[in-house]
């Protein structure tokens, strides 16, 4: 009796030890992974991959070294978010291995950017070393007035939030890049306990509020319009608590008497949850609203694009949304906005910006209409993915 008593709680011991022990799926941080580290995420949601990437000669060494410089942290958990960084030969190892290693797969889900794969893992290598320097160690965030951690480096909340993220960052998650290595997951983890999981919030973006417009899109004949669609780019409000702004309701007049033309099959509008720091309300998806109940556009006419942070961003997420929409590149979008911002989008500084923030120009600027009308070109280098700028890659 005695021995069967023993041998129950062993086996009970070991199937505790295995639940512990096992990866559990986390929807939230899968669609967060996805948006910021695309091809990071793929090759960890791929264990063959993983596998030869950790054989490989030049950067097997380098990921034990990155294993040791963490495990030598014990349980200190700024040592090892400062542990969790990549240095620069680091991270061209890995750029090198996975061109070796990884390219049919990462090419097979149409995941290499249009300017290749070593330059669109050097972003996220990158902008996964932001997150720990901004959420970990105290580094100011690209727009700290707008982005950032939810409490001050150093308070007892910010260690206590850190601390959260270290336990969080090395519990195994099923589709992890764990096994090639812990920094992605740890990245994750500060931006969720720090509440700042923007990049995924309306994920998938074709669902939700842009259901009925997704349908619609499929079905349209482009060339029966002037415009592939009418751009209405968000200004958000400095007030708490306020869901839409003086200026934001001036926008959707504009857009909505632009619309009634006729011209475009659809509004696109931009604007994420900026306005003031941790605001509830997404620019958006007010903007939706005023549009379906004060002036009656037709939800399936209105495209919600509910990420952009800025007016660059405003663009370039435009341009991705009509190209997965199935809109022709090489037609032209009309901007609506108020006059100030217009002549501001169709300045040499906010080219100079665009060049400077994202890289590129998301597109060509064209003809101007009015004051408040401009012209514009998508460019297909806006699909470029770059976590650099964490709630809105």
């Amino acid at each position: 009796m005695v021995r069967r008593m023993l041998l129950c709680t062993a086996a009970l011991v070991v199937a505790v030890q295995s639940v512990q022990a096992a990866e559990v799926r986390d929807r939230a941080a899968e669609a967060l992974s996805a948006r910021l580290f695309p091809m990071l995420d793929a090759i960890g949601a791929a264990p063959e991959t993983v596998a030869r990437l950790r054989a490989d000669r030049a950067l097997a060494p380098v990921l034990a070294a990155r294993r040791e410089r963490a495990a030598a942290c014990a349980d200190a958990a700024p040592c090892i978010a400062e542990a969790a960084l990549w240095r620069d030969a680091e991270r061209t190892a890995l750029e090198r291995a996975v061109a070796r290693d990884a390219a049919p797969l990462l090419a097979g889900r149409s995941l290499v950017p249009d300017d290749g794969i070593a330059a669109g893992l050097a972003r996220e290598i990158e902008g996964l070393n932001a997150i720990v320097r901004v959420y970990a160690l105290g580094m100011p965030a690209r727009y700290p007035a707008i982005d950032g951690p939810s409490a001050a480096f150093g308070s007892a909340e910010a260690k206590t939030r850190l601390a959260a993220a270290v336990r969080l960052g090395a519990t195994p998650r099923q589709k992890s890049a764990q096994a090639l290595d812990g920094s992605v997951e740890l990245a994750l983890a500060l931006l969720d306990v720090n509440d700042r999981t923007d990049a995924a919030g309306f994920e998938p973006i074709d669902g939700g509020d842009n259901a009925t417009a997704t349908a619609r899109a499929r079905t349209l004949d482009w060339t029966r319009y002037r415009y592939s669609a009418i751009l209405l780019t968000g200004i958000g409000p400095e007030v708490p608590d306020m869901p839409l702004s003086p200026g934001g309701k001036y926008h959707v007049r504009l857009a909505a008497a632009r619309f009634a033309a006729g011209d475009a099959p659809l509004l696109v509008v931009s604007g994420g949850r900026v306005h003031p720091h941790g605001t509830p309300y997404t620019e958006a998806v007010e903007m939706r609203r005023a549009l379906i109940e004060r002036y009656g556009v037709p939800a399936e006419a209105i495209v919600i694009e509910p990420y952009a942070r800025h007016t660059t961003t405003n663009l370039r997420n435009a341009a991705r949304r009509l190209m997965a929409l199935g809109a022709p590149l090489d037609r032209d979008v009309l901007i609506v906005c108020n006059a100030d911002q217009s002549r501001y989008i169709e300045s040499d500084a906010f080219a100079e910006r665009n060049q400077r923030e994202l890289g590129y120009q998301p597109g060509t600027i064209g003809t101007r209409r009015s004051p408040t009308e401009l012209e514009f070109r998508p460019s297909s280098r806006s699909a470029r993915v770059d976590p650099r700028d964490p709630l809105d890659p």
